[in-house]
């Protein structure tokens, strides 16, 4: 029930992978401590706040997903406030604060919080609080921390409540993220501190532990000079620390000694309708000595309603690794119960607001039913849940590195050895024995196992009924944080599903001998809106696609060499590929391939007009001035590429990599502009956005 209107702030959220959703809650958590009363909502319940008629202040935490698309709960609500109709002033009684999140290896960083809070002020909305905007690239708690810091002044502010001497603790926090400590909301834990050390005195691992200041000059052991995920050195491990406060519990599992059937996979996608197909080819596209591995498969989706076009991507629905999931039983104790069904309630008298059982968490299934399809048990953990996990922990040495890994000094200490280090719950429970999680605190803090996305590898009118996409293989090697090595949760499975067609044995051969396979998948659409062949085939294209990035416009040759097939009196426009890996012999993806065309058969029969091609790792004395990455394949082909460009109208697209291929490439094509233009590079650069803008500029990259 809330408190009076002047002391209450509208809260919404939209999310997409359930982050803004928990920072949403940390705020609510924390409004109570500085009399104030957050109504909290998802942005997509429209139905319970109206913001033509709020009079109090209102804030959002929205994140961004795809291409700088607001998240899939936030569609119905831009779509709204993007009527054309409203006029200038239809929100000029609303005060809001945004903040943001986005992950700038992305083009449209934050995307989807900037589209609202552009929009929103377009129609008169007035900010009370400077816009935040969080990049999960470098640590989403840099700018939420602060941001949050400081929201709860300028919420009184806005409220008109701000008494003298009714919150110490926030005089010093500004609405400019003010990167001081907030004491009000967090737990002190000076005395602790010295507690844990008492209490560990006679144990050796007491380095872990917070010194007292006569301990100071000891010499610590060679081996203690250098933090790690469970070992802390000064000064965080002689620091006082603010930790954030205790998520309150609010699910509860109960044994049911019912047998029955578990819920179909269907159940846990909302994005639309779900197809089971079976993969009927794998091709291996590298050799066995190449860094990487390439799969090409092919799926069956002949007796279904699928439809894509060359250049949409869609989801594929996986488990987690069968061996984690038995391992994660066995520290949980519960290995002999993993086929138990088990029911998943909301915990009677729970302190948090709202609370649900997740979406994503089926009411009755088994254990080892939500540990494999539903909970992402490689996320990595966030701080709450680490705050958390410190309750299960009997050891103190091990507690008192958990609190700090989750406190405000901790906070490099959490970026690198946690964040950077890509640890997940296993990695935290092997290096911290003594912490037993219950299984109702996995499900309330283990992020929704995602689906992935790949982009399609083929066209339909080209290969009717099979749908192909290509992927690597990733690889997470073992390292100091990470006892052992692992295979990425999606392609590691889907590589050890299609082992058998790839090494067949006399069980995976037919009566002809030929590879066959019963193994099915479950895959969902998900359109692209842009990137597609130009809608008139005369207009030339230029296609950047270096490794597995070459996958989408595979699919756009082949359509391009049927229509060519059957419209022979068309004008086709010319064709470029760029293409690049590290050895010539190793990985040169699709340059040959059994049973579709390869590359250098397009090239031969006209479909593709120019071919580029550069190998990294390749180098010889002879050689040395050969490029080596696509971009500077580019520049070498600039007159040709401004020309498709500026004088043809063509388009660009590129795929592959963010981080060390499309912004290098990016940076290339401003370049060539600047240089054929004989323009500055500001005004290439313009160039460039209107390109982006007209859609002539497209990117399918990932990080």
């Amino acid at each position: 029930m809330c408190c009076e209107s002047k002391r209450r702030f509208l809260l919404l959220y939209a999310t997409q992978k359930g982050q803004a959703k928990a920072i949403a809650e940390e705020i609510w958590q924390q409004a109570g401590a500085h009399g104030l009363e957050a109504d909290m909502h998802c942005i997509s319940e429209m139905d319970k706040y109206n913001l033509e008629t709020e009079k109090d202040p209102v804030v959002i935490v929205i994140s961004t997903t795809g291409t700088g698309e607001p998240p899939d709960t936030a569609r119905k609500f831009v779509k709204k406030i993007q009527d054309k109709t409203l006029p200038p002033d239809h929100f000029a009684h609303l005060q809001y604060g945004l903040l943001g999140l986005g992950d700038s290896e992305y083009m449209f960083f934050c995307n989807g919080g900037r589209t609202v809070d552009r929009r929103l002020q377009e129609l008169g909305a007035q900010h009370f609080y400077d816009t935040g905007l969080a990049d999960d690239c470098v640590g989403l708690e840099l700018v939420v921390d602060p941001w949050i810091d400081g929201l709860w002044l300028a919420l009184k502010e806005a409220l008109q409540l701000q008494k003298e001497g009714m919150n110490n603790a926030v005089d010093a926090v500004s609405s400019s993220l003010s990167t001081a400590p907030h004491a009000v909301h967090e737990l002190n834990l000076i005395s602790e501190v010295q507690n844990l050390k008492l209490e560990d005195e006679a144990a050796r691992g007491s380095d872990v532990l917070s010194q007292k200041l006569d301990d100071i000059n000891l010499v610590a052991p060679a081996r203690d000079t250098e933090p790690s995920l469970i070992h802390s050195v000064p000064p965080v491990s002689q620091s006082a620390l603010n930790i954030p406060a205790l998520p309150p519990e609010y699910i509860e599992v109960q044994f049911q000694d019912t047998q029955g059937e578990n819920p179909h996979l269907s159940s846990l996608i909302s994005e639309g309708t779900t197809f089971e197909v079976p993969v009927t080819k794998a091709v291996q596209l590298t050799r066995e000595d190449a860094i990487k591995t390439a799969l090409l498969l092919e799926l069956d989706i002949a007796d279904t309603a699928f439809e894509y076009q060359p250049g949409d991507a869609f989801c594929v629905i996986c488990p987690n690794n069968v061996s984690e999931v038995e391992e994660l039983l066995h520290i949980l104790g519960l290995s002999e119960k993993g086929d138990d069904f088990v029911c998943v309630s909301v915990k009677q008298g729970t302190k948090k607001k709202g609370a649900s059982r997740p979406q994503h968490i089926p009411e009755r299934s088994t254990l080892k039913f939500i540990l494999t399809w539903c909970l992402e048990i490689r996320a990595i953990p966030k701080k709450a849940f680490l705050r958390a996990l410190v309750e299960c922990t009997s050891n103190v040495g091990e507690k008192r590195r958990l609190q700090e890994l989750c406190s405000r000094q901790g906070a490099s200490d959490y970026t690198r050895f946690i964040r950077d280090s890509n640890v997940c719950l296993l990695d935290l429970l092997h290096a911290f024995p003594s912490c037993k999680p219950s299984l109702s605190l996995l499900i309330e803090h283990l992020p929704k196992l995602q689906t992935r996305f790949y982009s399609v590898s083929s066209s339909n009118l080209y290969q009717p009924g099979s749908l192909c996409f290509v992927f690597n293989v990733v690889e997470f090697p073992a390292g100091p944080s990470r006892p052992v090595s692992r295979k990425g949760v999606c392609t590691g499975w889907l590589a050890e599903l299609v082992a058998p067609l790839l090494h067949p044995s006399e069980n995976t051969l037919d009566t002809k001998g030929e590879r066959f396979s019963t193994e099915k998948i479950s895959i969902f659409p998900r359109p692209n809106n842009a990137f597609h062949l130009p809608a008139d085939p005369s207009v030339p294209f230029i296609m950047v696609g270096p490794g597995t990035g070459i996958s989408p416009f595979i699919g756009f040759l082949q359509h391009r060499q049927k229509l060519r097939e059957q419209h022979t009196d068309w004008e086709f426009g010319e064709t470029w590929l760029f293409f690049g890996c590290r050895h010539q012999d190793r990985d040169y993806l699709f340059k040959q391939v059994h049973y579709l065309t390869s590359i250098l058969c397009f090239l031969e029969n006209g479909t593709l007009t120019h071919l580029k091609v550069c190998f990294s790792r390749d180098t010889s004395t002879a050689e040395a001035a050969r490029p080596k990455y696509v971009q500077d394949v580019l520049r070498l082909c600039a007159k040709e590429v401004a020309r498709v460009l500026l004088k043809e109208r063509g388009y660009f697209y590129v795929c592959g990599d963010k981080k060390h291929m499309a912004d290098d490439v990016s940076d290339a094509i401003v370049d060539i502009l600047s240089m054929e233009m004989e323009a500055d590079r500001l005004e290439a650069m313009k160039i460039l956005a209107m390109l982006r803008e007209a859609k002539r500029y497209l990117q399918d990259v990932w990080s």
